[in-house]
């Protein structure tokens, strides 16, 4: 109620006024809204990429950062959907630097705090929606409803016909008149058809902003990836592999990806911990690692004012009842830096270790604090003290 409250009488109220005071930006541009819980970031990389390789002007604004042009301009800590008056004043500079196009990152947040009032987009993407963020909605309806918002404001959505939601969702599609392009994965892996089914919604999403399939298909062969999704920072002896998944559907998949690049007699290790002041189901990823992952460490992402070891006990806890043992199959280390430290000294030829949680992001919480943390000098920092020892 109280978040309700504050949603109609101070977020609602700000987004008309700055919308009015940058007049409205969104109206000069062809916005293409991006939403769902996992793979987002990921298929509004891939419809930026695909838009700019077929000669379109196109912005970005992601959860890794905006791009308005060449550059890269960081939206804050922990932000994927910029606060109204933000999102506003980059909207308006991309009218200003020419551009026709911005693909948006939208979340469930965003859009039930009206940070994306009065846009209208021209194609959204609903990737998917498992349960998640219910620290703020409550429940799943809720989340659902939340999410469904932006099918209300647009023209076009992309749904995936294997979503739980599928119906729900084109119902609401129907209710607003909002043509409808179903991306049907249920013949497929889970696990693999997650990468393809972003590659799929991308592509229908360009494809009705008038981009040739083929042309589209071409292009896709040359995106290089995203930053902090399963993005591989090491490679010698063994593999490094830094990924942002953070929930057990994610890391599922994560996991599943990365167990092809294990090699004979290689082990699939896997550092992750879960966020404090967050859905305490996220940390069922102890169980997801005890059935997919050879070992894995337990430690900190973003413990907020939240105890680490506590948090620990609850993934040890999942991980213990999916039949992992402690000390044999996993171990606690509170301290990320020396997790990962721990990873990479164990690893032997052939082995994949996969850090998971933190991803682009440049600082951890603790407390009320943001601290600076990267985890690609983690590693750097890992392997320089490991090196000897590695032979590396």
């Amino acid at each position: 109620m109280i978040q309700t409250l504050k949603n109609y009488f101070w977020h609602l109220p700000k987004a008309v006024l700055v919308s009015l005071w940058y007049g409205f930006p969104a109206g000069k541009l062809t916005m293409v809204g991006v939403t769902g819980t996992k793979g987002k970031t990921t298929t509004s990389h891939l419809i930026h990429f695909l838009l700019k390789e077929s000669g379109f002007k196109v912005g970005l604004i992601s959860t890794i950062g905006a791009h308005l042009d060449d550059r890269e301009i960081d939206t804050g800590l922990h932000v994927t959907s910029p606060d109204s008056r933000e999102l506003q004043k980059l909207l308006g500079q991309a009218v200003d630097k020419g551009l026709t196009h911005v693909v948006l990152e939208v979340t469930s947040s965003g859009l039930d705090q009206f940070r994306v009032w009065g846009i209208k987009f021209k194609v959204s993407v609903l990737t998917n929606i498992y349960p998640d963020h219910l620290d703020y909605h409550g429940t799943i309806e809720k989340y659902v409803a939340a999410k469904a918002k932006i099918i209300r404001q647009s023209e076009t959505v992309v749904l995936s016909k294997d979503s739980k939601y599928f119906g729900e969702l084109t119902k609401t599609a129907k209710e607003t008149n909002a043509k409808v392009i179903t991306i049907d994965g249920s013949d497929r892996d889970y696990p693999s058809f997650s990468v393809l089914q972003n590659e799929l919604m991308a592509m229908a999403a360009v494809k009705a902003l008038g981009v040739p399939e083929a042309k589209a298909a071409k292009a896709l062969k040359d995106f290089k990836g995203v930053k902090g999704r399963l993005e591989i920072v090491y490679q010698n002896k063994f593999l490094v592999v830094i990924d942002f998944a953070h929930t057990p559907e994610s890391l599922e998949i994560a996991l599943g990806s990365l167990r092809k690049s294990v090699k004979k007699n290689g082990r699939l290790i896997a550092v992750f911990g879960c966020a404090g002041e967050r859905d305490h189901g996220r940390r069922r990823m102890g169980a997801v690692a005890a059935k997919l992952a050879d070992f894995f460490v337990i430690t900190a992402e973003d413990p907020r004012t939240e105890n680490v070891k506590q948090i620990s006990e609850e993934i040890a806890q999942y991980a213990t009842k999916a039949g992992a043992i402690e000390e044999k199959d996993f171990i606690r280390i509170p301290d990320r830096q020396e997790a990962i430290n721990f990873a990479v000294k164990m690893a032997k030829t052939g082995d994949v270790i996969g850090l998971f949680g933190k991803g682009h992001e440049k600082s951890m919480c603790y407390g009320k604090t943001e601290m600076p943390w990267s985890e690609y000098e983690a590693v750097q920092k890992a392997l320089k003290i490991c090196a000897e020892s590695l032979d590396i």
